[in-house]
């Protein structure tokens, strides 16, 4: 189990250490500035974090030792991407009325909103999911980033616009994480990246769906069969999902998880197909985050929320689910939580297990963790500011 807690907030970087039976926060890193994720590579021990400056815009920062942070080399979009401008949805607009013809947008990086490692045998790789939806890829550490041109030019966005006009329908829809940046744009949160083949990835995009890659990214496929949207006209269509996060088991890859707008999926065949899991009688349905056990796929955490138009604590009271059959059935657990106003909101990355231990971080700025599988929570801190990732070293 891991004794360090990686927070990104938004004020700032905050590492949390176990000491005996307490957490205690370092000072905290970036004082003042958002940061949208952070977390440690556990192959040369390198903290990253991902920040929203608001005036000097989406910075990577990096750390050998989280104390001192420099500037890595920023994430920039080469001369002549573009992707097809969304608009948000009005009131009333079911996605049916005909589409107009495509308008394009130059692509600028708006925010950084996650990263993943690479294996051990692949020293310096890490992927970076960002707004407007485009995957990038460094090999050297950091020091250069490559655009994904397999999925930015995929069909179900338009086809390549480097080449010239759209030559299929774009199917991506925008994410309300990008209204802040004035904008209506896709995003890629979550990469999964296979522990046995690293060829073998997959991403997840608010709004579009699941993607896998077998061929380290050089092709992509939807993997959205069984997912149900039950905003759209229709709801098993193939594109147009909202997964919030997606997981896999470390030690069984092909068991993946997914929390989305309607409902908790889980698959056992690698994304092929999924099933809704959910569980309302007891308030298991809509939220972000999900963390799945290393070694048994069928054993999974969610930390429900109200809905989507309120989203916070269900009846008030904050509590975690956990799964041991799959989703056939769920426990839900409280003590050591508020169970009265309690207005918490778990984000997408600030859920995490490392172990029997589990983290998570909330909107209010209270960091939680548990030792017995999450039966039952302390909390490691209050009054942080609130917390977008929280994320085991």
């Amino acid at each position: 189990m891991s004794d360090q807690i990686v927070l990104a907030t938004r004020k700032g970087t905050v590492i949390l250490d176990r000491r005996g039976d307490r957490w205690a926060a370092r000072p905290i890193g970036h004082s003042g500035v958002s940061v949208s994720y952070a977390a440690r590579d556990p192959r040369d021990g390198r903290y990253w974090a991902a920040l929203d400056h608001g005036h000097w815009g989406p910075k990577l920062s990096r750390s050998e030792d989280g104390v001192a942070w420099e500037d890595a080399p920023s994430i920039a979009y080469p001369e002549g991407a573009r992707f097809v401008k969304q608009y948000l949805p009005s009131p009333g607009d079911d996605g049916s009325a005909p589409k107009a013809a495509p308008e394009y947008q130059d692509a600028t990086l708006l925010k950084v909103w996650c990263l993943a490692f690479g294996g051990a045998d692949e020293p310096g790789t890490i992927h970076a999911g960002t707004i407007p939806g485009g995957l990038f890829t460094t090999r050297d550490g950091g020091e250069s980033w490559a655009l994904n041109r397999g999925l930015w030019n995929h069909e179900s966005r338009g086809g390549d616009l480097f080449a010239g006009e759209a030559t299929h329908e774009n199917r991506w829809a925008g994410t309300p994480a990008a209204i802040d940046y004035g904008e209506f744009a896709p995003g890629i949160h979550s990469i999964v990246l296979d522990p046995r083949d690293r060829e073998h990835l997959y991403v997840a995009v608010s709004s579009a769906g699941v993607l896998e890659s077998t061929d380290g990214g050089e092709s992509w496929q939807g993997r959205n069969v069984g997912m149900l949207n039950d905003y759209l006209p229709e709801p098993e269509a193939e594109w147009g999902h909202d997964p919030h996060f997606l997981a896999c088991c470390p030690a069984q890859p092909d068991r993946l998880w997914q929390q989305n707008h309607c409902g908790v999926f889980r698959s056992e065949d690698g994304a092929k197909t999924w099933s809704r899991v959910s569980r309302t009688e007891v308030a298991v349905h809509f939220g972000f985050p999900v963390a799945v056990d290393e070694r048994d796929g069928a054993t999974a955490w969610v930390v429900p929320g109200r809905g989507d138009s309120e989203r916070m604590a269900v009846d008030g009271g904050l509590f975690v689910a956990r799964t041991d059959d799959g989703g056939a059935s769920w426990k839900t657990f409280r003590e050591g939580l508020p169970q009265e106003d309690a207005y918490d909101v778990i984000y997408r990355h600030a859920l995490d297990v490392s172990g029997d231990r589990l983290c998570f971080g909330t909107t209010t700025g209270n960091v939680y963790t548990s030792d017995d599988r999450g039966e039952s929570w302390r909390c490691a801190g209050n009054n942080f500011p609130p917390v977008y990732s929280a994320r085991f070293a």
